[in-house]
């Protein structure tokens, strides 16, 4: 499989936010296969989903990968597992959350992974992240 270009957004509410991004990010750089060929700005964003929690530090990388989609989501949820990120409630705070945005431009829908990611028309930070890393590669 040729590589494609996926967007991989980080985020993190709990503990160290700054460590916790850098731990997503050496993660997603020791994957097989993949090279993380972009890192946006970190934002800083109030939490989604209505429940009373910290705010959010988030990041969003490119990476030339050819691991497959689903390979992708198992990568990346064992990364956040290693960050002790547990998922007891929807929109919980978590230690480090890693959402495949976008993936090659795919359209996909598999069981816990639909791309592009539903939540980007809603998340602003994610599409300012992906036009920052696709403007700085002009």
């Amino acid at each position: 499989m040729s590589p494609a270009r996926a967007y991989v957004a980080l985020g993190s509410n709990l503990g160290d936010r700054a460590a916790m991004l850098a731990l997503g990010l050496e993660g997603l750089a020791a994957l097989p296969e993949t090279v993380l060929v972009g890192v946006s700005t970190v934002e800083e964003t109030a939490p989604l989903g209505g429940l009373d929690q910290p705010w959010y530090l988030n990041q969003m990388t490119a990476l030339d990968t050819a691991l497959t989609p689903a390979l992708l989501l198992t990568a990346c949820l064992a990364i956040e597992q290693r960050a002790g990120r547990t998922r007891d409630e929807r929109w919980a705070p978590r230690t480090l959350d890693l959402d495949i945005v976008d993936y090659g431009g795919l359209e996909l829908v598999l069981p816990g992974l639909t791309l592009p990611h539903p939540g980007l028309a809603d998340r602003d930070f994610w599409r300012r992240g992906i036009d920052e890393l696709r403007n700085r590669g002009r």
